[in-house]
């Protein structure tokens, strides 16, 4: 199972190229997966900026745990359109979302799978509630159903972002079907006192809270 780290901040909407130019560049010129990262994901979602980092095992029980090669170089390229989002932001440990509950089925993942990146506000404080709708649906059918292979959720002041890995041959189909599936509604109904669109003014369905891929990048050994 790969471990991630989420980072969110702020970031200027129409930058993303520029960002992912960046990172493009020193992802070829150094070797991060030396220091045991072996993936890495880019995301927008309106004025967010959310990077997703894979490694093989938690850098806690690696000891892997230096920041990422030409880390300096990078935050000085990017500050221009990437800064802190939270409000308590001292050092940029403080970036980094916390996890606050995770799921994965018994067995062996499968081979094909993808991840979508959901975004949206969180109440403050609200992280057991939202922890526990997820934990009486993931242990019915539902996931199953979906071809859910794992479900991360990380908050960082107001905002909260849910990791969905899926079956790949699965994912097309659940993002075209949720409101067919009376149990799926009946886990966004228990999740509205707490969770909310980031942007309400602009969402008009589930859809509009996936963030947006704009950077990938995977070791090839």
């Amino acid at each position: 199972m790969v471990f991630r780290n989420v980072i969110v901040c702020h970031m200027v909407p129409g930058s993303d190229k520029i960002v992912g130019d960046v990172f493009g560049h020193y992802d070829k010129a150094t070797r991060p997966q030396d220091l045991g990262v072996i993936g890495r994901i880019l995301l927008s979602h309106h004025d967010l900026y959310i990077h997703v980092i894979e490694r093989e095992q938690d850098p806690r029980i690696s000891g892997q745990t230096r920041g990422l090669p030409a880390f300096q170089k990078i935050a000085e390229a990017i500050g221009p359109y990437v800064t802190p989002y939270p409000r308590y932001w001292k050092n940029p440990s403080d970036s980094v979302a916390k996890e606050f509950y995770h799921w994965a089925p018994e067995g062996e993942p499968p081979a094909e799978t993808t991840l979508t990146v959901i975004v949206g506000r969180i109440k403050p404080g609200a992280e057991p509630d939202v922890a526990r709708v997820f934990a009486e649906s993931d242990a019915g059918p539902l996931p199953t159903e979906l071809g859910v292979t794992g479900r991360w959720l990380y908050s960082i002041d107001d905002v909260y972002v849910h990791l969905l890995e899926q079956e790949a041959s699965a994912a097309e189909a659940t993002r075209s079907n949720h409101d067919a599936k009376p149990v799926f509604a009946k886990v966004m109904q228990d999740l509205a006192p707490y969770v909310s669109p980031y942007r309400p003014e602009e969402w008009h369905g589930p859809q509009d809270s996936v963030a947006t891929v704009f950077y990938r990048w995977q070791a090839e050994d």
